[in-house]
């Protein structure tokens, strides 16, 4: 790895990491909190749009496996910016396909951007709230085949994975 590789290894680890210390802030009831979350997403999704401008996807073989799970994460939380969502799905798509990026990063990924630009999503992945005290997905292209699916690009079957938040 380069310096210059690494330095930016290192930029998108220590851009995750602000991201989990304040993910607390994403729905908090003070609007101070919500903004500054809205600010940090905000300007990651920036840097990495240009990070994805200048190098393609950040793949493992890039950037190592920890600071590509981080440019994964930083695209998820993009929330606001669709662009930057849907450049690193194409990018993402292309280095799942060449087997440099993970098939259920891309379908959680590919999953936040169809919510996030109204349309359904395909895997079941992004929750839309929580009923009788369990978890809703957003409405799915297929629920039918959603755990098929799920399956199919390594996510456990949906009542798996909800079993996992359920109260004792």
């Amino acid at each position: 790895m380069t310096h210059d590789v690494s330095a930016l290894a290192a930029e998108l680890r220590e851009m995750a990491a602000a991201d989990h210390r304040a993910t607390v802030h994403a729905n908090s009831e003070d609007p101070a909190e919500q903004l500054a979350w809205r600010r940090l997403t905000a300007e990651h999704g920036d840097r990495l749009g240009a990070i994805m401008a200048e190098h393609g996807w950040p793949t493992a073989e890039l950037v190592g496996a920890e600071a590509a799970r981080a440019a994964w994460l930083i695209a998820q939380h993009a929330d606001r910016q669709l662009d930057v969502q849907r450049r690193a799905l194409e990018l993402m798509e292309q280095a799942v396909a060449a087997g440099s990026a993970e098939p259920r990063d891309l379908a959680f990924l590919r999953d936040r951007t169809s919510v996030n630009a109204g349309r359904k999503q395909i895997y079941g992945t992004q929750i839309a709230g929580v009923k009788d005290g369990a978890p809703v997905p957003w409405p799915c292209e297929e629920p039918e085949r959603m755990d098929e699916l799920r399956v199919g690009v390594g996510i456990e079957p949906f009542d798996q994975y909800v079993a996992r938040f359920a109260m004792p």
